[in-house]
C-alpha cells in the first residue's frame, strides 16, 4: 500500500476503511512531494515558512465517477491536520509571518455547496477575490470569536447575543453566520469590499472545465501553488474553442484518473456516461441503451412528458435557447403565472449584474454574497421597495436577501423579453424553469430532466468540439448533473404540475443574513 492509501487507511478511525485506487494514491502522493516543495509536509504535519519561488500549477483530470472529489476531500483534511489554515472568505483574522493558507474554490455558488455538502469547506471564486471590510468594533468580536482576542463589550450587542454568537460560531465557524445570529445585518458589521491585496499559499479548484482564460489568470495572482480538478468530457467555456484551462498542463503535473469507481450495486448514469466515449456510438444506440437501462434500474426513467413539478426546483436541461422559451412560457401558464408579475416560488438564473461604474462597491457586494452570473434564485417575492425583489440564492451560504431586481421574462417568437417589473439597475434574471446545458454545467440536482429532442438535433446537425461530436458532449454535461436520478423526457409536453408553487420547502435558517442590494439613483 502507498503512501498516500496508507495516510487514508488510517485517518478518522473508527469509519470505515477507504483505500485510494493506484491512480488517486499516485495523484496524492505527487501532490504531497509538490507541496513539500513549498513548506506544507502532509507525511508529518509540520509546516515551514512560505518563500519566494516560481508559481506552479497541477491538474488532476478524470471523468464523472473517477474519485475527484475523494481525492479533493482528502488532501483537505491532510492540510487541515497539517497546520495549513482553510480561507472560507467571510473573514480571515490577523496575518502571521509564519501562517500556511488554501482556499477551495469553485467557479459557481452551487458547484460550491455540493462540494460543501461532501464536507468539504468549499467557496466562490468571487468570495475569495474580493474579501470584506469589518466596522472596527465587529472586527474585535470576530476576533474573539476565532479565539484570536478577548471578549469585548460592545454597547450592541448584549452578552445574552454574544453568547449565542459564540455557540453559532462553534457551530459553523463563520463568523457572519455568527453575527447574523445576534441580530445583525451584513451591512452592520460589513462596510465595503476590497479586491485582495494579500496572496495565500495554495488554491484547490473544482470544476475548473469551467474556468476561462481570465478567472484563471486571477487565480495565479493570488495562489503560487495551484492544483485543478477538472473533467476533459465537459463543455469548454464559450469563445475558448473548446479548450480549457487545465489543457495547458502538461507533463509530470497533469495527473489523470482513468479508474471509475461505482457504486457496489453499479450506477447506471455513470455507466451511460462513459459509453459517449465511444467515438462509433450513435445517438439511436445510445438512446437504446437508455431504454434498457430504465428497463432493469429505476434510476432511470423514460418520460413521455416534462415533469412541471419537478422544473420548480431542478430545470429542465435543454441545447436550444428556443426549446427553453417554450417550456418556461408552459411552465408559468401550467401554474397559472400572470404576464404582469412573478409569485412566490418561481425559480430564477442569475443573469449578471446591471450596474454602472459609480456603484462598484454595490456590484461587488452582491456578487460576493452569491449573486454571481448564472446563480440559481428562488423569488420569495416583493421588496420593501418598488423594483426590489427578495430572494434565495441556492447553495449560497447566506441565502436570503433582498435585491433591486431587473426581472426578463422570455416569450416565443418574440425578439424583446417582456419585463414585469424592474428596477433601473441592479440584478438581471432570467426564468430558470428551463436552462441550457452549457449552464447547468457546476450544478447538481437528485433528480435532472434531459430533454432529448435538442440532443438529437444536436446529432442531426453533426457538430464537432474539441475532436468529439457536441451531442455527446451535451449528453455527457446533462446527464451527469444527476445525483440519484436521471429523466429522458422524449416528447415536446408538459404534464399538469400536481402541487401549487410555493417557498415552504425552502430552508430558513436563524442565521441568515438579511441583506440589501443596491439602492436605485
Amino acid at each position: 500500500m502507498g503512501t498516500a492509501q496508507a495516510r487514508f487507511a488510517t485517518m478518522n478511525a473508527p469509519a470505515p476503511t477507504i483505500a485510494f485506487s493506484d491512480d488517486q494514491a499516485q495523484a496524492h502522493d505527487s501532490i504531497a512531494a509538490a507541496l513539500r516543495g513549498i513548506g506544507v509536509d502532509l507525511d508529518n504535519d509540520t509546516l515551514t515558512p512560505a518563500a519566494d519561488g516560481m508559481g506552479r500549477v497541477m491538474a488532476v483530470v478524470g471523468k464523472a465517477g473517477s474519485g475527484k472529489t475523494l481525492l479533493l476531500a482528502e488532501l483537505v483534511r491532510a492540510l487541515q491536520a497539517a497546520g495549513v489554515d482553510i480561507i472560507s472568505g467571510d473573514w480571515e483574522g490577523r496575518r502571521r509571518k509564519d501562517r500556511r493558507t488554501a482556499a477551495v474554490l469553485a467557479p459557481t455558488n452551487k458547484a460550491a455547496s455540493v462540494l460543501r455538502n461532501r464536507g468539504v469547506p468549499a467557496t466562490t471564486i468571487h468570495r475569495i477575490l474580493y474579501t470584506p471590510v469589518y466596522d472596527p468594533e465587529y472586527e474585535k468580536v470576530a476576533e474573539w470569536l476565532a479565539g484570536q482576542g478577548d471578549r469585548p463589550v460592545i454597547d450592541a450587542l448584549t452578552d445574552i447575543a454574544m453568547d449565542r454568537a459564540k455557540q453559532v460560531y462553534e457551530a459553523t465557524t463563520s463568523v457572519p453566520a455568527a453575527l447574523a445570529s445576534a441580530g445583525l445585518r451584513g451591512s452592520d458589521f460589513i462596510t465595503g469590499w476590497k479586491r485582495r491585496e494579500d496572496p495565500l499559499d495554495i488554491g484547490l479548484i473544482d470544476e475548473s472545465s469551467m474556468l476561462d482564460d481570465r478567472q484563471f489568470d486571477d487565480l495565479r495572482e493570488i495562489f503560487p501553488f495551484l492544483v485543478l480538478f477538472g473533467d476533459p468530457a465537459q463543455l469548454a467555456p464559450v469563445n475558448q474553442s473548446g479548450q480549457m484551462v487545465f489543457d495547458k498542463v502538461t507533463g509530470p503535473d497533469r495527473l489523470d484518473l482513468a479508474r471509475i469507481h461505482r457504486q457496489e450495486a453499479g450506477n447506471p448514469i455513470l455507466d451511460l456516461a462513459h459509453a459517449l466515449g465511444d467515438p462509433d456510438l450513435s445517438f439511436a444506440q445510445f438512446e437504446r441503451m437508455i431504454h434498457d437501462a430504465a428497463a432493469r434500474d429505476p434510476r432511470i426513467e423514460i418520460a413521455a412528458r416534462v415533469d412541471a413539478d419537478l422544473m420548480a426546483r431542478s430545470p429542465v436541461l435543454v441545447w436550444r435557447n428556443a426549446t427553453r422559451i417554450r417550456l418556461i412560457t408552459a411552465f408559468r401558464a401550467a401554474h397559472g403565472a400572470p404576464d404582469d408579475a412573478l409569485i412566490p416560488g418561481e425559480p430564477l438564473i442569475c443573469d449578471g449584474i446591471e450596474l454602472p461604474l459609480k456603484h462598484r462597491k454595490k456590484r461587488i457586494d452582491l456578487e460576493a454574497r452569491g449573486l454571481i452570473k448564472g446563480a440559481p434564485v428562488i423569488y420569495l417575492g416583493p421588496g420593501a421597495r418598488p423594483g426590489f425583489s427578495r430572494l434565495h440564492v441556492l447553495g449560497a451560504e447566506s441565502p436570503r436577501f433582498s435585491a433591486a431586481s431587473i426581472v426578463k421574462i422570455e416569450k416565443p417568437d418574440e425578439e424583446e423579453p417582456f419585463i414585469p417589473y424592474a428596477a433601473r439597475m441592479g440584478a438581471a434574471f432570467l426564468h430558470g424553469a428551463a436552462v441550457t446545458i452549457h449552464k447547468a454545467q457546476g450544478s447538481q440536482w437528485n433528480a435532472v430532466q434531459v430533454f432529448a429532442p435538442d440532443l438529437y438535433a444536436a446529432a442531426q446537425a453533426g457538430r464537432v468540439e474539441a475532436g468529439q461530436a457536441l451531442w455527446k458532449r451535451l449528453a455527457y454535461v446533462a446527464i451527469t448533473r444527476a445525483e440519484e436520478k436521471l429523466i429522458w423526457v422524449t416528447r415536446y409536453a408538459l404534464a399538469r404540475p400536481k402541487e401549487a408553487l410555493g417557498i415552504e420547502d425552502l430552508p430558513n435558517p436563524t442565521t441568515a443574513l438579511i441583506l440589501e442590494g443596491p439602492e436605485e439613483t
